[in-house]
C-alpha cells in the first residue's frame, strides 16, 4: 500500500503527533494519581516525611512530563518541529481526540504548555494553543462529583455515627463515640445559633478523603429546608488512633482551609471540575483558579488565573497601577485598580544593602512553591512571556518598569512584554492596615503578625526581613508573609544573644561593636525596627515575647534538626491554635 503524500501525509502526521500528546497526558495523569493515592497510607502510617516528599514529586511532575514530551516531539519532527501550519493541524486533531475525556481543559492546557515550550511563545498564539476569553472550564460539566448522602432520621448523633463509620482507616479510631459526640455537638451549636436545627434534612460529603500535610478531611455540605452550610471535618492520626480534631461549619473557616496560603490537597478525583463545582457551592467567593490550584492542579489553576485577569481587562477599563505599600527594593509591584492580584517583577539592580542576586530571588520563590506554606506564605505563580496592553498602564508605572526592570519588561508597539513575573493575591500591607484599623483590629493584627512568625518558624522558615510592610492582611484578617528575598530556613541561621556592652558608647554606634556573620540573627533586636506604638508593643510582648529570645529559636532548631514535624493547623482563629509535635 502506498504511503500517503502531500496533504494526506500532513493530516496523518498531525493525527499521530496529537495522539502522542494525548498519550503523554494520560501518563502524566496516571503518575499524578499514583502519587496522590499514597496519601491514605502516609496518613495511616504517620509518615509525614513521606508526605513532604510526595508534595514535591507531584509538583515537579508536570514540568518534567512537558519537557520530555516537547523534547521527544522536537527530535521526531526534525525540521518541521516549528512548522506552524503543521501544529495548527495538530491542534485541530487533538481537539477532536479529547472530546469526551475527563477534564478536557487540563488536556488543552497540557497541549499549550508543549507548544509554548517548543515555540517560546510570547503572549498567546491562537493558531497553536488553546485560549479564549470566554472559555469556562466548568461549562458543559453535566455530571456531579461522587458523594455520599446521609438522611436525618431524627438523631444528629446517629446521623454522624453513620457518616463517620463510612470513613474507617486501617488505623483504629481512638474514641469513635467521642468523635461522633464532638461533631454532633458542634453542629447542634451552629444550627441553634442559626435557628435551623429542626430543619436539618441531609448531609452530603465528597466521597474521597482530602489529605493535606498531617490531616485528613471529610468535606461536604449540610442541607436544610431552604438553607445550606459548608462542612469540613478534620481528622487527626495520633499514636493511639484517629480522632476528630475540628469541625468547620462556616464559609470563612472552610475558605481558610482551602486557602491560597496552604499546601495543595492530595485527593483522588476522577474529574476535578466536578469537585470544583461542588466546592464553589460552599465557597462562592473563592476564585475558580484557586480551587483548581488547591486541589493540586497548579498548572490548570495558573491557566485559569490568566484567563480571569484577561476577562477582567476585557470587561473593565481598569489600569495597571503601582501596588499599595512602600516601594520594594528587589521587586517592582503593580496591580489592577479593581482586581485582587498583584504582579511582581524583579528589578535589574538592587541597592547595596541587598546582597542577593536575581537567581537567588527566583530560587527562594521556587522553594516556597514546594514548601509547606502553613497558611502564612502566599502562593506566588510564575508567569513567563505575557503580553499586556500598553494603554492600560499608568505612565509612571510603565516608566518605572521599562527603566528599572528592562531585563524583564519591554514595550513592543501597543503591548508590554513581561518576560517573567510572579502573580499573587493582593492583600493590604500590614503597616497600612494598622494606620486605619480600630484599636481592637490593630491588637488582633499584631497578635496575628507574631503568630505568622511562629507558624513560619515551625515549618523551618525564617522570614528574614520582619518589617511590617512585608506582611499582608487578608479578607479573613489573617496576616501573611509575601516578601521572599531574605527568606531562609531556620536551621540555616545562627541565633545569637546580643553580647554585653563593654563601653556605653557602643550602643550609640550605627554599626555593630561585635562581629556579625551573614547567617547571624539577633532576636532581641527584632522589636526595635517595627515601630509599634506603646500599646501594640505591649500586646506583642505579652503574646509573643519569647520569639525575641535567641533561646526559643535555638530550641526550635534542635527540634527541627531531630526531624520533629511541628504542625500548624488551618483552623479558624476562634479555635485554640497551638503548634505541637505530631
Amino acid at each position: 500500500m502506498a504511503e500517503p503524500t502531500g496533504d494526506a501525509a500532513d493530516a496523518a502526521l498531525a493525527h499521530d503527533v496529537a495522539s502522542v500528546i494525548v498519550a503523554a497526558f494520560a501518563r502524566y495523569n496516571a503518575e499524578y494519581r499514583v502519587i496522590t493515592r499514597l496519601a491514605p497510607e502516609r496518613f495511616e502510617n504517620r509518615d509525614w516525611a513521606g508526605v513532604q516528599s510526595d508534595v514535591v514529586e507531584r509538583l515537579e511532575l508536570y514540568s518534567s512530563m512537558v519537557n520530555q514530551t516537547a523534547s521527544d516531539l522536537h527530535e521526531r519532527l526534525g525540521a518541521r518541529a516549528l512548522d506552524t501550519s503543521l501544529w495548527t493541524a495538530v491542534k485541530s486533531s487533538y481537539a477532536q481526540q479529547i472530546v469526551g475525556l475527563a477534564d478536557p481543559e487540563f488536556l488543552k492546557t497540557f497541549f499549550s504548555s508543549i507548544t509554548r515550550r517548543l515555540f517560546d511563545t510570547v503572549g498567546v498564539d491562537l493558531a497553536i494553543e488553546f485560549f479564549a476569553l470566554d472559555l469556562d472550564p466548568l461549562r458543559g460539566i453535566d455530571s456531579q462529583v461522587g458523594t455520599n448522602r446521609y438522611l436525618n432520621r431524627g438523631s444528629i448523633e446517629l446521623l454522624f455515627e453513620e457518616l463517620l463509620s463510612d470513613f474507617r482507616f486501617r488505623t483504629p479510631w481512638r474514641d469513635f463515640e467521642g468523635s461522633v459526640r464532638h461533631v454532633a455537638t458542634d453542629v447542634k451549636m451552629r444550627l441553634q445559633r442559626a435557628g435551623a436545627s429542626p430543619d436539618l434534612q441531609e448531609i452530603e460529603v465528597i466521597r474521597p478523603v482530602f489529605y493535606q500535610m498531617s490531616r485528613a478531611y471529610v468535606v461536604g455540605r449540610i442541607h436544610g429546608d431552604g438553607w445550606m452550610l459548608p462542612l469540613a471535618i478534620a481528622i487527626r492520626n495520633t499514636e493511639r488512633g484517629v480522632l476528630v480534631d475540628a469541625v468547620m461549619l462556616n464559609e470563612s473557616d472552610v475558605s481558610i482551609l482551602f486557602s491560597f496560603t496552604r499546601s495543595y490537597f492530595h485527593v483522588d478525583l476522577e474529574r476535578v471540575g466536578e469537585a470544583v463545582l461542588f466546592l464553589r457551592s460552599i465557597m462562592p467567593q473563592k476564585p475558580v483558579s484557586e480551587l483548581f490550584t488547591v486541589l493540586g492542579r497548579a498548572k490548570q489553576g495558573k491557566t485559569e488565573r490568566f484567563r480571569e485577569i484577561f476577562r477582567h481587562l476585557h470587561e473593565t477599563d481598569d489600569r495597571f497601577v503601582r501596588a499599595p505599600g512602600e516601594r520594594g527594593m528587589v521587586m517592582a509591584c503593580f496591580t489592577l485598580e479593581d482586581y485582587d492580584v498583584i504582579f511582581k517583577v524583579i528589578r535589574d539592580q538592587f541597592p547595596a544593602v541587598k546582597t542577593i542576586r536575581r537567581e537567588e530571588v527566583m530560587a527562594k520563590y521556587d522553594m516556597v512553591f514546594k514548601h509547606d506554606r502553613a497558611g502564612r506564605l502566599v502562593d506566588a505563580q510564575e508567569f513567563r512571556r505575557i503580553r499586556l496592553p500598553r494603554r492600560r498602564f499608568e505612565p509612571e508605572m510603565l516608566a518605572e518598569l521599562t527603566a528599572e526592570c528592562a531585563i524583564n519588561v519591554q514595550v513592543e508597539g501597543d503591548d508590554v512584554i513581561v518576560a517573567q513575573a510572579y502573580v499573587e493575591r493582593r492583600m493590604t500591607p500590614l503597616n497600612l492596615y494598622l494606620r486605619s484599623a480600630t484599636g481592637e483590629q490593630a491588637e488582633l493584627a499584631v497578635i496575628e503578625y507574631g503568630q505568622a512568625i511562629r507558624d513560619l518558624a515551625y515549618t523551618n522558615i525564617f522570614a528574614g526581613d520582619l518589617l511590617l510592610k512585608n506582611f499582608g492582611v487578608t479578607r479573613h484578617s489573617r496576616v501573611i508573609f509575601y516578601d521572599y528575598d531574605e527568606l531562609c530556613r531556620v536551621t540555616d541561621c545562627r541565633f545569637r544573644d546580643l553580647p554585653p556592652v563593654q563601653d556605653p558608647e557602643d550602643e550609640m554606634r550605627a554599626e555593630s561593636w561585635f562581629y556579625v556573620a551573614d547567617n547571624d540573627v539577633f532576636p532581641e533586636t527584632f522589636l526595635r525596627f517595627l515601630g509599634f506604638e506603646d500599646r501594640l508593643r505591649e500586646v506583642f510582648l505579652d503574646k509573643h515575647g519569647e520569639i525575641l529570645e535567641a533561646g526559643w529559636w535555638r530550641s526550635l532548631q534542635e527540634r527541627l534538626c531531630r526531624g520533629d514535624v511541628v504542625e500548624v493547623l488551618p483552623y479558624h482563629p476562634h479555635r485554640v491554635r497551638v503548634a505541637s509535635s505530631i
